[in-house]
């Protein structure tokens, strides 16, 4: 490869911070050239990485530059490293497009704020570190990386700060963020205190020679936890909702696409580069449980929501539950349908947001029970939320659908193969949590498209073009990756799992030749990867089955018990009768039964789990004290577990 495309992943990262800077210095007394920089600066580092996707993801070489020319020296690293290989390059794709998407939006969904060049210099340095973050190659300036990622995404939460909750959920992510961050920090001081490097090509040749050492067995829960965190996993999903809440929703598209993508990265990179112990049972049990837990946790979590944002919000830790789920099973198959589902999950959750945003925008609202009747005046907004709707719920043609589907059939293979229920189970709650999505967006469509009209809100009409054309390049996203599998698998992800698997070579593009092989570390043969068999008629059927199996399971668990329904008055206790959007037609049944409100149409579900969710009200006390101890509690069973069982 040429000597100036191997420049393209420090220029483009350096494109990002400059911009900032530039920003920052210009942009208070000349906006045109502001926006003027803001274009170049997003564009160019899209344009680097689509260069690179040729000699990269489809010519299979690696790109290492080492930071003022200093190469390894007698075996050993002595300076900071950029090394892109497919997983690299697969993840800075799926940043730049989310970046270049997210501020041709901001342009007009801001353009109301104040102090934009504050707004767009944080922007910049956002996206800079998180782009620094998956093409690093250095362990150290990783959690350089996610310091600056973490200090710039809570100032962007905290923006709007007249905005009620704005200051307090950006509190809330500072403080439990921060011990996510402190975890990573001790993991990268334990592992450069055993092996005196942090470089992560000669930490893979050197980490398992060392492998039962109890500090690097610390470090892994320490990274682990960190990680996590930035996913926003259980039990560090509670910040994701403050955050998404408040947040302007250019930035909540950032935070649930992007962020939630480093925390998937680093864990990719610590389980099955770093460590190289993914195929141990309790690494799979410990990833892919956390993964089962924050799919189903969040999900139920999305139905008692009546904040539009805030239910996005957990729907997106849900989903990134899938993603984790997927990685951990340690398979060929499951690491595809995880990075499948994670680029999916970036493009249709951030067109939900987007469509919140727009609603926002043009109503000053996000209260489902107030909104409603809003598809007749956003006919664009409506048909572009129906499409993330449909693509985060998982049904076709769209492109959850293809991956959710890879999804369960490498959880269930791997289940028949290991002839372990665990996996098999983790299917079954899978597919749960996939009847539960589409149930609360048919609730969402419901309170805010298809309701009762609010007339407080007459005068509302479709947002600009601006605004909606980066809603339909998303939008276009979610039917090609759905419609043409095939070729994203060829193209993008075979490469990047062959990436993933081909740890030797990753060692010996940085550190020599022979390098890895020299510490035990062998070249193995690459998986075969099978087709994804998303449209054989035979897979709809079995689909077909196991997806009407899930609903009856829900079904059966949300059977309201008629003797303990709540009679429903027709008027309030004040005197005041009920706005006519709570008083639907049941076909015949009394109204005095009816307990349906604009954004409760599953009240019967929840009910017959109101333990379960007074259990979970509980603990989401909303207090950053509680919150604070999860973490603590999270990092000691982490910690403990690792110690012990590793």
């Amino acid at each position: 490869m040429t000597t100036f495309l191997n420049n393209f992943p420090i220029l483009a990262i350096m494109t990002l911070f400059l911009g900032a800077f530039l920003t920052s210095l210009v942009g208070r007394r000349f906006a045109p050239a502001r926006n003027v920089l803001v274009v170049l600066s997003v564009t160019l580092p899209l344009a680097m990485m689509l260069a690179l996707v040729k000699p990269v993801l489809i010519d299979g070489e690696v790109i290492t530059y080492w930071m003022g020319n200093w190469a390894p020296e007698a075996g050993w690293a002595i300076g900071i490293s950029l090394e892109v290989d497919a997983l690299s390059l697969f993840f800075a794709l799926i940043v730049t497009v989310a970046v270049f998407v997210s501020a041709l939006y901001s342009f007009t969904y801001m353009n109301h704020d104040d102090s934009l060049v504050n707004y767009y210099t944080l922007f910049l340095m956002l996206s800079g570190s998180v782009l620094g973050l998956v093409l690093s190659g250095d362990l150290f300036n990783i959690f350089v990386m996610i310091e600056i990622m973490t200090f710039t995404s809570v100032a962007l939460t905290a923006f709007r700060n007249q905005q009620e909750g704005a200051l307090e959920g950006a509190f809330k992510y500072l403080a439990v963020g921060s011990l996510g961050s402190t975890c990573v920090l001790l993991g990268v001081a334990m592992i450069y205190s055993q092996l005196h490097t942090l470089n992560l090509a000669q930490i893979a040749a050197l980490l398992p020679e060392q492998a039962e050492n109890p500090v690097l067995l610390a470090a892994f829960a320490f990274l682990l936890v960190g990680f996590g965190s930035k996913a926003f996993l259980f039990p560090f999903h509670p910040l994701a909702a403050d955050a998404h809440a408040v947040a302007p929703a250019s930035i909540s598209l950032m935070i649930s696409g992007v962020l939630t993508k480093c925390g998937v990265y680093g864990i990719i990179r610590l389980c099955y580069v770093l460590y190289q112990n993914i195929d141990l049972p309790f690494v799979q049990y410990l990833v892919t449980g956390l993964g089962t837990v924050s799919m189903f946790v969040c999900v139920t979590m999305a139905f008692n929501q009546h904040n539009f944002k805030r239910l996005l919000a957990f729907h997106s830790i849900s989903q990134v539950g899938y993603v984790l789920a997927a990685v951990g099973l340690g398979t060929a198959l499951g690491l595809t349908s995880g990075l499948y589902h994670a680029m999916n999950h970036t493009i249709f959750k951030g067109l939900l947001f987007l469509t919140a945003g727009a609603v926002q925008h043009q109503t000053g609202s996000l209260d489902l029970d107030e909104l409603g009747g809003l598809g007749k005046k956003m006919p664009q907004t409506c048909l572009l939320f129906l499409i993330g709707a449909a693509s985060i719920s998982g049904l076709p043609p769209f492109n959850g659908f293809a991956s959710k589907w890879m999804i369960y059939q490498a959880a269930f293979e791997k289940g028949a193969e290991t002839g372990n229920f665990f996996f098999v189970a983790v299917c079954l709650v899978a597919l749960i949590t996939s009847v539960l999505t589409l149930a609360s967006f048919i609730k969402v469509a419901q309170s805010v498209f298809f309701g009762q009209y609010n007339e407080k809100f007459g005068q509302v009409r479709e947002v600009p073009l601006a605004m909606r054309l980066p809603m339909w390049i998303l939008a276009a996203l979610c039917v090609a990756a759905g419609l043409l599998p095939e070729l994203v698998q060829r193209y993008l992800l075979t490469p990047a799992v062959n990436a993933v698997f081909g740890v030797a070579n990753y060692i010996d593009q940085a550190m020599g030749a022979g390098y890895a092989a020299a510490h035990g570390i062998v070249e193995t043969a690459l998986p075969e990867l099978a087709e994804i068999g998303c449209w054989d008629p035979v897979s709809w059927l079995v689909l077909l089955f196991c997806f009407t199996c899930a609903i009856a399971i829900v079904a059966l668990l949300a059977t309201p018990n008629d003797l303990s329904r709540v009679p429903v008055s027709s008027a309030r206790e004040d005197g005041e009768a009920l706005d006519a959007k709570y008083e639907p037609f049941f076909s015949g049944e009394e109204s005095v039964y009816s307990q349906v409100g604009g954004s409760d149409l599953f009240w019967g579900f929840k009910h017959n789990w109101r333990r379960y969710f007074r259990l979970m009200h509980d603990w989401h006390s909303g207090v950053v004290n509680d919150y604070t101890l999860w973490a603590v509690v999270a990092m000691a069973t982490v910690l403990a577990a690792c110690i012990i069982l590793l």
